[in-house]
């Protein structure tokens, strides 16, 4: 077997470090783990020990005598290193690829020292050390390579809350270099707050082993070297190496995130206002209608006060009378205009504990004008328990219309005309509220996508919106569906949260 020189590493050791003579005589009383040959100018052996016997895998009375420049497959010509070494005046040191005796290849870490005319070579096997530095040295490959590419954010800290490790994305995401922050706190990276309080946290783990976010993921909020805070999602695994504890954190920046799900929030209420100044628009012949009914009322009671004021003579309970129908009719009139005002505007989502049968009975009345000059009906089934629940008026009102106004238009032309509303306490902190009509029902190539936007089975509707009631509701953490009704119609439901919970 023939070893290229250029696998060997030579490194001549200081002349002033070691007397050649001395050397040898350490190398030949060392211990049996190494390997310890002594050899003449020509490279025959004169000395084997049991290290050698063991390392080589050949005896001494097999060895004595040989030559050794069949354990040095790499040397073209073995005594004229040896030379070497003695020109050189001081032992020479070096990594070498030797040969056994079953011509098994090792690494050896290979020391020569010239003794007069003999040379003592101490031998040993580093192999399996040098395997485990490779190893070791490709693991730290990987991982830097790892920490380099990942793209999120990790950091490793110890049990007392020291960096031990900060990849790329976590130099990009927080403005420090891995360098500035290996060996510092990881509470650094914190605000002000939970920078005082983290280290309190480690101490409780390691008391107690309570987890608290270890093995979870949270929403927390990081700190950049700019001093700018910004959420972030925090995961956290732990792992022992060699007694100790290591924690890796693995993060991810919610900034975007967070900003999308705000812009989304923002379109999702102007869609929902479009919504409902269209609805107001869909009604306004029958708003007009409504309307006109207390402004004519009042320039009745007013023209027949201006002609009891006229004869000179008039009844004072008359007028009387006559000023307080006007008062009431232009009482009625706000109130429908205040209604339409307050369902027209646009205001902050804000969940409050409202009166659910007020909410329906107010949004009933604006849904259902008109209504009964068409020959519909209006039903009321409401449950006394299912009195207060936790939601934004306005908004609810807007499904309530929607719902409403669907189910006029889909029981117009029908023998019965009846719309039903009714609410139900279902469970201690959930209520349902359910609008029913007597129409046709919903045609099957409707229903698999009914609460999709723009998906509608009227001519000039544009299928917004059940879509934007399934939107209201599951903001409000509530569910809405349509069920076909027993002898015709639909039931649309929807939940709530309760304003109240019972606990009993």
């Amino acid at each position: 077997m023939v070893v290229s020189p250029s696998r060997t590493r030579l490194r001549r050791m200081d002349p002033g470090d070691h007397d050649p003579r001395a050397a040898a005589v350490a190398l030949l009383d060392a211990d049996t783990r190494r390997g310890v040959l002594v050899v003449d100018e020509g490279g025959a052996i004169l000395h084997w020990n049991a290290g050698a016997a063991a390392i080589f895998n050949l005896s001494r009375d097999q060895a004595m005598g040989a030559d050794a420049a069949r354990f040095f497959p790499g040397e073209a010509d073995f005594p004229a290193r040896l030379r070497d070494v003695a020109a050189a005046g001081a032992p020479v040191r070096q990594e070498w690829w030797l040969v056994r005796a079953d011509q098994s290849e090792f690494l050896a870490d290979v020391l020569i020292a010239c003794a007069g005319d003999r040379f003592a070579i101490g031998v040993d096997d580093i192999t399996d050390r040098r395997a485990v530095a490779l190893s070791l040295a490709r693991s730290e490959a990987h991982l830097g390579s790892i920490l380099a590419t990942i793209p999120d954010a990790m950091v490793v800290i110890d049990e007392r809350g020291l960096i031990q490790s900060f990849s790329a994305a976590a130099e990009r995401l927080f403005g420090y270099r891995q360098v500035e922050l290996i060996g510092k706190n990881i509470s650094q990276l914190m605000p002000d707050g939970d920078r005082a309080r983290h280290d309190d946290y480690i101490a409780h783990y390691r008391r107690t082993g309570e987890k608290r976010i270890i093995g979870t993921g949270r929403i927390v909020v990081g700190r950049r070297r700019d001093g700018t805070e910004f959420p972030l999602e925090l995961a956290v695994g732990e792992t022992r190496m060699e007694g100790h504890r290591l924690f890796t954190g693995f993060i991810r920046d919610l900034t975007e995130q967070q900003q999308a799900e705000l812009r989304l929030k923002q379109l999702q209420s102007e869609l929902i206002h479009i919504s409902r100044v269209s609805a107001m628009g869909t009604m306004a012949s029958t708003i007009a209608h409504e309307l006109n009914q207390p402004l004519a009322a009042i320039a009745n009671y007013m023209e027949a006060s201006g002609d009891l004021l006229a004869r000179g003579d008039a009844d004072p309970e008359l007028l009387r009378e006559a000023v307080g129908q006007s008062a009431s009719e232009a009482l009625r009139a706000g109130g429908i205009v205040r209604r339409l005002r307050d369902f027209v505007a646009r205001g902050e989502v804000a969940r409050e504990v409202e009166s659910l049968p007020a909410l329906i009975a107010d949004a009933s009345r604006l849904a259902l004008i008109g209504a009964r000059e068409r020959g519909v009906r209006a039903l009321f089934d409401l449950d006394p328990d299912a009195e207060l629940v936790l939601v934004d008026r306005v908004q609810i009102q807007q499904v309530i219309v929607n719902l409403v106004r669907n189910a006029v238009e889909a029981v117009d032309g029908q023998r019965v005309r009846d719309i039903t509303l009714i609410s139900r306490r279902v469970d201690p902190d959930r209520v349902q509220v359910t609008v029913a009509d007597t129409g046709d029902g919903i045609a099957a190539e409707v229903r698999e996508r009914l609460f999709e936007a723009f998906n509608s089975s009227k001519e000039r509707g544009m299928g917004l919106g059940l879509s934007i009631c399934r939107t209201i509701v599951e903001a409000h953490g509530g569910r809405i569906w349509a069920e076909d009704v027993a002898g015709g119609g639909t039931a649309f439901h929807f939940t709530l949260e309760s304003g109240t919970v019972d606990h009993d």
